[in-house]
């Protein structure tokens, strides 16, 4: 449990303060998320210090338009500070393990985007850091924040009870289209000093993550296939820049349960907006979802009646009853994307609080990671399959 009088226990003398690193998309993103997270969840009290950027004036104007009290460029400054209790990385990945490890020596509660880092060794290394932390109260976890849609929660949940039997077969794929143009620009998503890889740890992983977390379920082989469609882009001066990552990635993969996973992901499927869809087939039911339609969830139970009369039903998961909408809008009132993070931020306070651990935790991020790392491998050595 946490200890009476620190920041976010029982008895706290003060909010929590909050430093987040990054203020990109992902930024953005987490900011609204511990702005509004008090306004609808019973969860200790939170103060956004400080948000931290290499652009002065770019993480100044987005600081005050974010709800933060304070911009910096120094991350080491802010991690050091005393009214900082919790730093939010949402760098890229190639700064998680740096920022992760020095917070946590620092005594800080730490939440990491995912892919949890861009490396096995990277990743292997935060666990050690985060276990040591943890037996001083120190909390950590990684965000893959589609465990928080209600539907997808939900759905763990049937499955857990039962309802689809025992589960045999999964089809995961994320599917965008940002890249299907050629001449869209470099990024440094597409380098993989920057980003480790392309769709696989960008999209893939959260296929990967979901596939184990609504089967309560480990990988434990996989084989892939990874292959880049455009090959150079334009760089900032217009000259055409090697494109070192995936555009798309297939794996196949084993769980210890005995189910056998299907993953798809692309960034450059036309026409796919940020279509996240999963299909999970048992003896007894199925169901599917997608998160272009997050609200609902399809489900089929096959023990409901004759075969003649059996289709999947519709589910609109806004009832106050499933996970996480009690605290929101009357049932019937969908929720969005967005609310993913309050969620994630709810989960992350109420585990500080408690004392509990936070899920997923780092360990069950490198648990993905070594997954990504066995596609990688198995796409090396041109479909051979990687045991973990």
């Amino acid at each position: 449990m946490s200890a009476p009088g620190r920041p976010g226990g029982p008895g706290s003398p003060r909010p929590l303060g909050v430093a987040a690193i990054g203020y990109g998309f992902m930024g953005r993103a987490h900011s609204q998320a511990w702005r509004n997270v008090g306004a609808f969840f019973d969860v200790p009290a939170v103060e956004q210090r400080v948000l931290v950027g290499r652009d002065a004036g770019a993480v100044a104007e987005a600081a005050a338009r974010y709800g933060w009290a304070e911009s910096a460029t120094d991350w080491r400054q802010a991690i050091a500070r005393d009214d900082v209790d919790i730093v939010d990385i949402c760098a890229p990945g190639w700064l998680h393990a740096e920022i992760a490890i020095a917070a946590l020596e620092a005594g800080k509660h730490v939440l990491v985007e995912k892919p949890l880092a861009n490396t096995l060794a990277e990743s292997e290394a935060m666990v050690a850091a985060a276990q040591a932390a943890r037996s001083r109260g120190v909390q950590s976890m990684v965000g893959f924040n589609y465990r928080r849609v209600p539907a997808l929660a939900y759905a763990r949940r049937l499955i857990a009870e039962g309802r689809l039997g025992t589960v045999r077969e999964v089809r995961a794929s994320y599917l965008q289209d940002w890249l299907a143009d050629a001449a869209s620009p470099m990024t440094w998503r597409l380098r993989k000093e920057t980003a480790g890889s392309g769709a696989l740890g960008d999209i893939a992983s959260h296929a990967i993550d979901q596939v184990q977390y609504l089967l309560g379920d480990t990988v434990t082989e996989a084989s892939g296939r990874l292959h880049t469609f455009v090959g150079r882009r334009p760089g900032p001066g217009g000259d055409l820049e090697d494109v070192t990552v995936d555009d798309a990635a297939w794996a196949t993969l084993v769980l210890a349960g005995g189910a056998v996973a299907s993953v798809e992901a692309s960034r450059v499927a036309t026409g796919k907006k940020n279509s996240l869809r999963i299909e999970v087939y048992g003896t007894e039911g199925s169901l599917a979802f997608d998160l272009e339609r997050l609200n609902e969830l399809e489900f089929l139970d096959a023990a409901s009646g004759p075969a003649a009369e059996q289709g999947f039903r519709r589910i609109v998961v806004t009832e106050p009853e499933h996970p996480y909408l009690g605290a929101w809008w009357p049932q019937g009132h969908v929720i969005g994307w967005e609310h993913t993070f309050v969620h994630q931020a709810r989960d992350f306070l109420t585990a500080i609080r408690d004392g509990a651990a936070p899920s997923p935790s780092f360990e069950d991020g490198l648990q993905v990671q070594r997954v990504l790392a066995a596609i990688e491998d198995s796409a090396a050595a041109k479909s051979a399959t990687v045991h973990l």
